[in-house]
């Protein structure tokens, strides 16, 4: 029991700060930007995504592991399978940003333009993230429950 909450809160934690640390990345996104401040957001896409890996660490621990409900209340749920599609496209979303802060914080450049489409990847998966809550809602409502 205790480990399954401990879990349940490292879940929760996780998701804050991937929220956060995506937020604060839309916020600090401008047309032209510089190498320190790419560098900067190198930094919090880095939070992102040890955040991200810890909460799909948690996540299929608890999904998979013997904590809590079984694995087949999870396995038998569409609105579960669809928001671990939605989680993936996230995560597929947030390559082509992360390789951007990475290849352009050492920039000799003095000003680095944004793509657009950067700007919208990240867009996109802000929206995709503020689904994912509505659908771990209905799920544990044992809403699309198959079995």
């Amino acid at each position: 029991m205790t480990l399954e909450i401990f879990l349940r809160y490292i879940h929760f934690v996780s998701i804050f700060a991937i929220v956060s640390s995506l937020v604060a990345e839309h916020l600090l996104l401008k047309k032209e930007m510089t190498p320190a401040e790419i560098k900067r957001l190198s930094k919090i896409d880095a939070v992102y995504g040890i955040a991200a890996l810890t909460l799909l660490g948690a996540g299929l621990t608890l999904w998979l592991g013997e904590h809590g409900k079984p694995a087949a209340f999870y396995t038998n749920n569409w609105v579960f399978l669809l928001k671990v599609g939605l989680f993936t496209v996230v995560g597929l979303l947030s390559i082509y940003p992360t390789i951007f802060f990475l290849s352009k914080r050492k920039s000799s450049e003095e000003k680095i333009v944004i793509p657009a489409i950067l700007v919208w990847m990240v867009r996109m998966e802000l929206l995709l993230l503020f689904i994912i809550p509505l659908l771990a809602g209905l799920m544990a409502k044992s809403v699309g429950y198959l079995g």
